[in-house]
């Protein structure tokens, strides 16, 4: 079931358990076929996905990609038509979006000292945001689908391998053509819900693009007691925030990104839990009851294979930097819209409801490239930034982003006084420097030993009377 990322919130249905979960389930259901359990669809669903895969088989088996870990010809083409027909942007849209996007800029400058990106402003529509983020989804992709085909066939037993010898290419091309057809599903998916170029605080859309999308705002927009025009400005100077975090935070995009690279790079599939069921299948007892018995415990156990990732705390690291994009965020715009924007509370309350109920990194990432991790903690992060504002002031805030060494940690999230305090003690002592300043001052206006003894010469001069 495809998670809501629009204003409308729809439920996805998961429990609370399923919002913790992490690398002990299977985080790839986006990319496999699903046998059961949670991970859901019977075996009509199983062939109808098949099915699917094999109408473009013909033209995806020759295509130049044919060879890779993930078919991105075919996930491109799942996705638009996903996507359906999309309407062309209008001028007035397109004018509409330039003039928010640059007076949210204007607006900007008074609550953040990172200045504007002063990149492209794009109006796109659901093919457009397809087209122009598919080469980053495929940095994502890539290295997290390759090793999971590595480690599948890593944890084939010997003899299997052995046999499927002369198949292993047809079996890779399948596996690709599979994670293509999934991958275009939930690009398409997005791609009709996603308002803006890095939506969820992902760097998605191309490097100096601010990238807006009117028509899925519009839809939007009709759910809320808000002018259309607000939540446009609104939403742009969310946007442009994190442009301007992007462009002069040059360390940012590639951090996330090697976090990806580098959970992927420890990627190893767990089946104990198959061969336990298998051994509580007896086929050689003659007891046909314990056999169905233990057949009908059988039919209620997800019994795909788990996957988890030797390199777990990459995603840990991974959340805290979304958390605090986007905590950062949430401060900047507040604070630039509060005294001029009527519909400012009612839109960050919005959002926030949003980002509750499906428009977020981390269900993007579990849909999208195959990675779970726990909900980023903007809320932690937002008050985190605010205390820092508070005792040092927006250009020392701000300074934070010049190296990841500077940044708060996830235990920072937990107690920003801590790092309150590494701040202060690395700031400079400023009455102490201004009392320096007056001695300085005082010093420079002193007069000099000759200028004392010729005026000690002058005065005398005066008191006997003796003209000058």
């Amino acid at each position: 079931m495809s998670n809501g990322f629009g204003f409308s919130f729809p439920s996805d249905g998961r429990d609370d358990d399923d919002d913790n979960r992490r690398d002990g389930d299977n985080p790839f259901g986006a990319f496999g076929f699903n046998f059961g359990g949670q991970q859901g669809g019977g075996f009509g669903d199983i062939l109808n996905q098949f099915g699917q895969m094999l109408s473009g088989m013909g033209d995806s088996m020759n295509s130049a990609e044919a060879g890779a870990a993930v078919n991105y010809d075919m996930a491109t083409r799942t996705a638009r038509q996903h996507i359906g027909k999309q309407n062309s942007i209008s001028e007035g849209d397109r004018n509409a979006v330039e003039e928010s996007v640059r007076l949210a800029d204007l607006w900007l400058n008074d609550a953040t000292t990172l200045p504007t990106s002063e990149g492209r402003i794009e109006a796109w529509n659901a093919e457009d945001w397809l087209e122009n983020t598919m080469a980053m989804w495929k940095r994502l992709v890539s290295p997290v689908a390759e090793q999971m085909n590595r480690a599948q066939l890593d944890s084939m037993p010997a003899e299997a391998r052995e046999m499927l010898g002369p198949m292993a290419q047809m079996f890779n091309q399948i596996n690709s053509m599979q994670f293509g057809l999934q991958l275009g599903h939930a690009l398409g998916d997005l791609s009709v819900q996603s308002l803006t170029g890095s939506d969820f605080g992902l760097p998605v859309a191309p490097a100096g693009t601010t990238a807006i999308l009117p028509g899925n705002i519009a839809k939007i927009s009709r759910d809320l007691n808000v002018p259309g025009q607000e939540v446009l400005v609104y939403i742009a100077a969310r946007e442009t925030a994190r442009q301007r975090l992007f462009k002069h935070v040059p360390w940012l995009v590639e951090r996330l990104v090697s976090s990806v690279e580098e959970y992927a790079a420890g990627l190893e599939i767990d089946t104990s839990h198959l061969e336990e069921a298998a051994r509580g299948l007896d086929l050689e007892s003659n007891d046909p009851a314990a056999i169905q018995d233990a057949i009908q415990q059988m039919q209620g156990m997800d019994l795909s294979p788990r996957i988890r990732s030797r390199n777990a705390g990459a995603t840990a690291r991974m959340e805290t930097l979304l958390a605090l994009v986007e905590g950062w965020v949430d401060l900047v715009v507040t604070e630039s819209l509060k005294e001029r924007f009527p519909s400012e509370v009612a839109m960050t309350e919005a959002w926030r409801r949003r980002r509750a109920t499906g428009g977020s990194a981390e269900q993007a990432f579990a849909k999208v490239v195959g990675i779970e991790f726990a909900t980023p903690r903007v809320d932690k992060a937002t008050d985190l930034w605010t205390r820092v504002t508070n005792a040092v002031g927006i250009e020392r805030r701000d300074k934070v982003w010049d190296h990841p060494d500077f940044l708060p940690t996830a235990e920072h999230l937990e107690n920003p006084a801590a790092f309150i305090d590494a701040l202060l003690d690395d700031a400079p002592d400023t009455k102490f420097d201004e009392e320096i300043a007056k001695l300085e001052e005082m010093l420079r206006n002193e007069p000099s030993t000759e200028e004392r003894e010729e005026g000690d010469g002058l005065d005398d001069g005066r008191d006997d009377g003796t003209e000058l």
